[in-house]
């Protein structure tokens, strides 16, 4: 996107910068008070927010807030994605460094943050660089996931400040009842009907009855799967974990359990491909888990609840598309692929929960 008016000024994004009201601020900050803002680019980021690479005469920044039409809570999940990426600081977790945040809507119409940039790529599809032509980075990006979900399963959230972030009573007994009722949720719009959905029930049934004894509350990230991981380019790690607006207090295997969702091996059901290609190299479930309970020292027979689960969950959320989609808010085309993922999710929960 351009950085620029015709003019030479900076392009305000559609009224999602005041640049004028966004440099007083910044003279007021210590970290960038006395920068120049050259140029400014608006990236890739998560579906609620919004990220601009800023570029000036001594550093670059990105800045993230949330999208133009403000909703309920926007503000508040920005200011806590800084409070979780500030707490983080000096863990083993990769992530962005915060460099300022700023909670005064008026500066440029919503609360921001702002942080360093990261090197590397976020993505699904096909990979770059050697990511594309070595199998060993490939692994490496497995391998690296698995640390990065260890890594923060490991942070004291009471000692780091956060243990308000959320509710953690009878967390894991809460769990089937809450997405749940999500799902039924979408059925009073037109159209929609909660059993399209399969094995909601069986599933269920299932994680509520088959309640792990391992448990424990930490931070979960909530969305620990490629696209919101930045990996370098310049050696399979990772520059930081992204994304952090569904953070939250739980089970911090719940974050295994949504990678081991989104991977891709034999004998799974049909109906999905690799969320990055090639895939040959990477490492297997079974290996992830192993990796997993060696750093962690959590119990791998208690895993396929949190697999479970995860399918469970993430399908129950993405039925809100499918059912936006039967209402006319959201392109039929993209409701009936997130139907499609929905009924894979749900589909391989069946399969966990029969084994």
């Amino acid at each position: 996107m351009s950085t620029q008016t015709a003019s030479g000024q900076l392009d305000d994004f559609d009224g999602l910068i005041e640049w004028e009201k966004l440099k007083n601020w910044l003279s007021t900050t210590e970290e960038l008070k006395s920068v120049s803002i050259n140029s400014a680019r608006k990236m890739a980021g998560g579906l609620q927010n919004n990220v601009f690479l800023l570029k000036t005469d001594r550093r670059d920044f990105v800045l993230r807030r949330p999208g133009k039409y403000i909703k309920p809570k926007s503000n508040e999940t920005i200011l806590r994605e800084a409070r979780v990426l500030r707490a983080l600081k000096g863990s083993a977790v990769p992530h962005p460094s915060v460099l300022a945040t700023c909670d005064d809507e008026s500066v440029i119409g919503a609360c921001f943050y702002l942080m360093e940039p990261l090197e590397g790529f976020a993505k699904s599809g096909d990979l770059p660089g050697n990511f594309a032509t070595d199998a060993s980075w490939r692994r490496a990006m497995g391998e690296e996931l698995v640390r990065a979900a260890a890594a923060l399963a490991d942070v004291d959230h009471v000692r780091v400040g956060l243990a308000d972030l959320g509710k953690p009573d009878n967390w894991h007994e809460r769990q089937v009842a809450r997405w749940r009722s999500q799902l039924e949720g979408y059925a009073a719009t037109p159209g929609y009907d909660p059993r399209e959905l399969p094995h909601t029930d069986t599933v269920g049934r299932w994680l509520t009855d088959n309640l792990p004894s391992d448990r424990r509350i930490g931070l979960v990230h909530g969305d620990l799967q490629f696209p919101n991981v930045m990996f370098s380019l310049k050696a399979p790690k990772i520059s930081g974990v992204l994304d952090w607006e569904l953070v939250s207090l739980g089970d911090p295997l719940l974050d295994l359990g949504w990678i081991l969702s989104s991977w891709h091996e034999e004998g799974d059901p049909e109906g999905k491909s690799p969320m990055v290609k090639p895939w040959d190299g990477f490492l297997t479930r079974r290996e992830l888990v192993e990796q997993y309970c060696q750093l962690s020292g959590r119990d791998a027979a208690q895993i396929p609840w949190f697999f479970a689960l995860a399918c469970y969950k993430l399908a129950c959320l993405l039925e809100g598309t499918y059912a936006a989609s039967k209402a006319g808010k959201v392109p039929t085309k993209v409701g009936d692929s997130v139907h499609a993922y929905a009924t894979w999710l749900m589909n391989k929960a069946q399969q966990i929960v029969a084994a």
